[in-house]
C-alpha cells in the first residue's frame, strides 16, 4: 500500500486479525474432517451462530455498505485488507453482507429496492445469489441465451443457469437475462431480482465441486416478473454486472494473498524444524529459493491489490488492473501453496493439512469470474489499443 491505513481503520484489521486466529482457526479441524468425509467445506449452524452473534458485538457488520442503511462504509483498501485476513484460514466466513451483490444493488436499485432488498441484505437478514453463466455460453456473458419478452405489464423469462453458488440459502436471485439479443452486451442484458417462491423456478441440480464447494444449475419456465423487479434500466445491466465482477475480483487479489501468506508461513515453521540426509529443508537451496520467491511475488501481489483498491476508491475505472490481479494473483498463489505441499512431502497430500482446501480452492479461483485466459484476451486487447 502507498499510503499507510488510518488509526481507525487499522484497528478494524487488528480486530479481524484476532477474530480469525481465535475464533475460525480452531474450527478448521471440524471443516476438513466434514470435507474429507464428502461433506461441503461449510460451517453448521450451531457453528456460525455464535460468529455472527460475536461479529454483531464487535461491529463486524455491514462494512461496506452505506451509512443510510447502517452500513460503515468503509474504503476498498481496508475491505480488501479484511478479506486477505479472512482468507488466511480455510473456515469459510464473511461479515454480512457479500460485497459484490452489494455493490451492484447501490449501483442500480431503484428506492424501493434499496428498502425490499439492500436494506435487508446490508444487515445480514438476507441473502443473495446471482446467476450469469449458462451451459452455452462458457466465459462470454454476452452470450447468454437466457431471454426475458415483454407480454403486457409483464417480462416472460425462460432459460437455464448453471455454477450459482448459495441458492438454496438465498433470499433473492440477481438475474442476468438478454432483453434485445441483437444489441447483446450494448444494450441488450438486464437484470431482475428473482425471489426462490416464484413460479417457474426451480433447481434442476446441484453440482459438486472443489474443495467442498457446491454450485447449481437453475431453470426459469415461463417466469413472470414485474416492472419493479428490473434492477436498474432495461438494456443496462451489463455495467452494473461490471461493477459487481470488479469487485470480486479485486477481492479475490487480496483472498489469494490471504491463501499464500498462510502457505508460506507453514512452510518456513515447518522446513526450520524438518532435518533429512542431516541437513534441515530450510538449509537447501531449493527451498530457500522456493521461500525467497514466495515472499517476493505475496509482496509483489498486495502492492498491486491495494493499488487497485485506492483506484477503486477514487473512482478511477479498474476493469483492466482487476483482470491483471486476478490472473496474477490466482496463478501466484496455486504456485506457493503447491511448494508448500511438497515440503511437507507425504502430509502435505493429506486431508489433515489445510494444503488440499487450499489447493482447490485457488484452482477454482482461476476459472470463476472469468478465466485466466479471457482475462488475458481481455489485457491484451486494451494494451493494445492504448499502444495504437
Amino acid at each position: 500500500m502507498t499510503t499507510p491505513f488510518a488509526e481507525e481503520h487499522q484497528m478494524v484489521i487488528d480486530l479481524v486479525d484476532r477474530f480469525v486466529r481465535e475464533e475460525l482457526m480452531p474450527l478448521e479441524k471440524a471443516v476438513m474432517a466434514r470435507e474429507a468425509a464428502g461433506g461441503q467445506v461449510a460451517l453448521t449452524a450451531e457453528e456460525e451462530a455464535p460468529l455472527l452473534a460475536k461479529c454483531r458485538d464487535l461491529g463486524l457488520w455491514a462494512l461496506d455498505a452505506p451509512e443510510e442503511v447502517g452500513g460503515v462504509a468503509l474504503p476498498t483498501t481496508v475491505m480488501l485488507a479484511i478479506q486477505e485476513k479472512l482468507k488466511s484460514t480455510i473456515t469459510p466466513f464473511i461479515f454480512p453482507p457479500d460485497s459484490p451483490n452489494l455493490h451492484m444493488l447501490m449501483e442500480a436499485a431503484s428506492p424501493e429496492q434499496q428498502i425490499k432488498y439492500m436494506q435487508p441484505y446490508a444487515q445480514g437478514e438476507a441473502k443473495s445469489c446471482i446467476a450469469i453463466s449458462e451451459p452455452g455460453a462458457g466465459g462470454d456473458p454476452a452470450q447468454m441465451k437466457t431471454r426475458a419478452v415483454r407480454e403486457g405489464d409483464e417480462w416472460v423469462i425462460n432459460g437455464r443457469k448453471i455454477w450459482v453458488s448459495n441458492v438454496p440459502k438465498s433470499d433473492f436471485i440477481i438475474l442476468m437475462a438478454t432483453t434485445d439479443p441483437g444489441k447483446g452486451a450494448r444494450g441488450g442484458i438486464t437484470a431482475f431480482i428473482v425471489e426462490p417462491d416464484t413460479p417457474g423456478f426451480f433447481i434442476e441440480r446441484e453440482i459438486p465441486m472443489l474443495a467442498g464447494a457446491r454450485t447449481y444449475e437453475l431453470v426459469f419456465d415461463d417466469v413472470r416478473l414485474k416492472d419493479s423487479q428490473v434492477l436498474g434500466e432495461v438494456g443496462q445491466g451489463f455495467a452494473p454486472m461490471q461493477t459487481r465482477l470488479t469487485v470480486r475480483r479485486l477481492e479475490m487479489g487480496a483472498m489469494c494473498v490471504g491463501m499464500a501468506e498462510r502457505a508460506l508461513g507453514m512452510m518456513c515453521e515447518h522446513t526450520q524444524q524438518r532435518e533429512t540426509f542431516g541437513q534441515k529443508l530450510s538449509d537447501r537451496q531449493a527451498i530457500q529459493w522456493w521461500i525467497a520467491d514466495a515472499a517476493t511475488k505475496i509482496h509483489a501481489c498486495r502492492l498491486m491489490v491495494m493499488d487497485g483498491a485506492e483506484r477503486q476508491d477514487r473512482g478511477e475505472d479498474v476493469r483492466t488492473v482487476a483482470s491483471m490481479i486476478k490472473v496474477f494473483a490466482t496463478e501466484m498463489a496455486q504456485e506457493i501453496i503447491d511448494q508448500a505441499m511438497q515440503s511437507f512431502g507425504a502430509m502435505g497430500m493429506s486431508r489433515e493439512m489445510p494444503f488440499a482446501i487450499l489447493s482447490e480452492r485457488v484452482r477454482l479461483a482461476r476459472i470463476y469470474e472469468g478465466p485466466s485466459e479471457v482475462h488475458r484476451m481481455v489485457i491484451a486487447r486494451r494494451t493494445l489499443r492504448d499502444y495504437a
